[in-house]
């Protein structure tokens, strides 16, 4: 479907599907020849995995029948655009969320998953450490930024995503790859990645569905939240909607 009005205005290619499982279908699709074409480059592919109940449902298409056999897993490093402040295997861990779904059905070694310690006592450190370990564990991109081969992203309907939320200090930082995304905001405290980390990657890929997203890509094509400070310096930008998100 040929996107117009604002979702036209977005940053980056706008695809439309018809539904929800549509568009976890595409992404598949999509990420099967981005992780092909970086294994066949590079020997492996890295990714910051998204949480939320669209990607959650695109990993579990990921490890059904219909496509586990079509990734080299052992290839895969993984790591994570956000994580709340809460133990992993808590239910509003993004973590455990990919473990359930993802993780625990497909061959990939548990030393190339790089989860967020957002559950330490000292939030700032775990995020200073988490920043060395994708410096450390990645080639530099644009600016110095650690460049991930993929990154996933979803869209609140405040027009934050990873946890880059509208007003907060973490929209401002530019001298590290991850940092405290949002403090004093009940019941957690957050960890994410840092613009300039998202936008040093090669590929990112936007997925949004249900009617309760259409004002927060409004805002986006706007210019207004968070999440229109996403465009990659070096890379592509994919936008993935259902009928419902785009209208």
């Amino acid at each position: 479907m040929r996107a117009a009005g604002h979702i036209a205005a977005l940053p980056g290619e706008v695809r439309i599907a018809p539904d929800s499982a549509a568009v976890a279908g595409a992404a598949a699709a999509w990420l099967e020849q981005l992780s092909r074409a970086a294994v066949a480059r590079q020997g492996t592919f890295s990714i910051a995995l998204a949480g939320g109940s669209t990607p959650r449902a695109l990993y579990v298409l990921l490890a059904g029948d219909a496509w586990r056999h079509r990734f080299e897993w052992s290839a895969w490093r993984m790591y994570f655009g956000d994580e709340r402040a809460c133990p992993p295997d808590d239910l509003a861990s993004n973590y455990r969320s990919a473990r359930e779904t993802l993780l625990d059905h497909v061959p990939i070694a548990r030393g190339n998953v790089h989860r967020m310690e957002a559950e330490r006592a000292d939030l700032d450190a775990a995020a200073a450490e988490y920043s060395a370990l994708l410096a450390s564990s990645l080639p530099a991109g644009a600016g110095g930024a650690p460049r991930l081969d993929c990154v996933l992203l979803g869209l609140g309907e405040n027009g934050h995503t990873a946890s880059l939320f509208p007003g907060t200090k973490a929209l401002e930082v530019r001298d590290a790859w991850a940092t405290r995304g949002l403090a004093d905001y009940a019941p957690y405290d957050r960890m994410t990645l840092t613009f300039p980390t998202l936008n040093a990657a090669a590929g990112i890929l936007f997925m949004a569905t249900g009617e309760n997203k259409r004002e927060a890509l409004r805002a986006t094509a706007h210019g207004d939240v968070p999440a229109s400070r996403v465009q990659p310096i070096d890379g592509s930008l994919l936008w993935l909607l259902d009928s419902a998100a785009a209208g």
